[in-house]
């Protein structure tokens, strides 16, 4: 009898577990990236195939919520200022639950986005069915897509640079590199780094 509420308690502990373990499988430096269509925080629906003339795109797992992704959200502005006009912009979506997480519901990111003069899409992924796709984990978790004939090739995956504390103490700026270095036509060298932030909440 032991035996067997030990086996159940076993079973029961790596269902749940399983049922709560956010998949990391996602995309690979190299895959082509699947379009999604995510409402705006204007109410209006946004995919990438609206932006025909882009050359590439930064897709940015963020929220509200997190310190991390609060930190960067500076930064994450002047990602957008710099290079939409030379074709690559920020596409931000946020894949977090807010029945778990109240301060990352659809209102509270329209004020976040005023607040915060945020200059590009802050979308919402509301089945939580697209960062699986793309193997995001945490908040921030950035995707750099170059705009192929070929689909939406993955170039970069992981952080935006390596001080999440403090701007004016970075040393590496691995996503503006990383797309300064894709517009030239030139080899990326750091395509992946660890994303640093908080793990998204389902």
């Amino acid at each position: 009898m032991k035996t067997s509420i030990k086996t159940i308690s076993l079973i029961l502990l790596v269902f749940i577990t399983s049922a709560f373990t956010i998949n990391d499988s996602g995309y690979g430096i190299g895959d082509y990236a699947t379009d999604f269509e995510l409402k705006n925080i204007d109410g209006k629906k946004v995919s990438l195939k609206d932006y025909k003339e882009a050359k590439g795109f930064l897709v940015i797992f963020t929220c509200n919520s997190c310190p991390y992704a609060v930190a960067y959200e500076d930064r994450i502005i002047a990602l957008d200022k710099k290079f939409k006009s030379l074709g690559v912009p920020v596409i931000a979506i946020n894949p977090n639950n807010p029945e778990l997480q109240p301060r990352d519901g659809f209102d509270q990111m329209k004020k976040r986005a005023a607040n915060k003069g945020f200059t590009f899409p802050y979308l919402l992924d509301e089945e939580q069915d697209i960062f699986p796709q793309y193997g995001a984990t945490r908040t921030p978790h950035v995707f750099l897509l170059e705009n192929t004939s070929k689909g939406y090739l993955v170039r970069y995956i992981g952080a935006i640079d390596d001080n999440y504390q403090d701007a004016s103490q970075v040393e590496t700026k691995y996503v503006e590199d990383a797309v300064e270095a894709m517009l030239a036509g030139e080899e990326i060298k750091i395509t992946t780094t660890k994303a640093i932030g908080c793990a998204i909440k389902v």
